[in-house]
């Protein structure tokens, strides 16, 4: 039987390092971020400007998973433009960080012996 408590968490609670000033200069840096979907990457692969300039991808990836910022409900890639540096290099560890829990695995294999197995690399930031 599943319960709530043997559901991990979808939804996760963040905190920017400057915070998105909107139009009316509020600063808006408390955030919910939520785990991506396949759904979520389909959209940012359909995405004309992505597909012109993939830098942008990031935007569009990340205007899908983040459900809160301050009083902000809905975001476009068009408003995360306006995000400092630091915050959205902080965004994008977040995003990694949460949707590989911790971990950032990676198939190698053995140039002696050819068997194969996984490296764990940790994410900046994580010991």
């Amino acid at each position: 039987m599943i319960t709530s408590s043997n559901i991990p968490p979808t939804e996760f609670n963040f905190t920017l390092p400057k915070g998105l000033i909107d139009e009316e200069g509020n600063i808006h840096r408390q955030g919910i971020m939520r785990l991506a979907t396949a759904k979520d990457e389909m959209v940012v692969q359909k995405n004309t400007r992505a597909q012109t300039e993939p830098i942008y991808s990031v935007l569009v990836r990340l205007s899908r998973v983040i459900t809160l910022l301050g009083t902000l409900s809905s975001l476009t890639p068009e408003i995360l433009e306006n995000l400092f540096t630091v915050d959205l290099a902080y965004l994008r560890e977040f995003y990694n960080r949460i949707n590989q829990q911790n971990h950032a695995y990676f198939g190698v294999q053995c140039p002696q012996c050819n068997h194969d197995f996984r490296v764990d690399l940790a994410l900046s930031g994580e010991s």
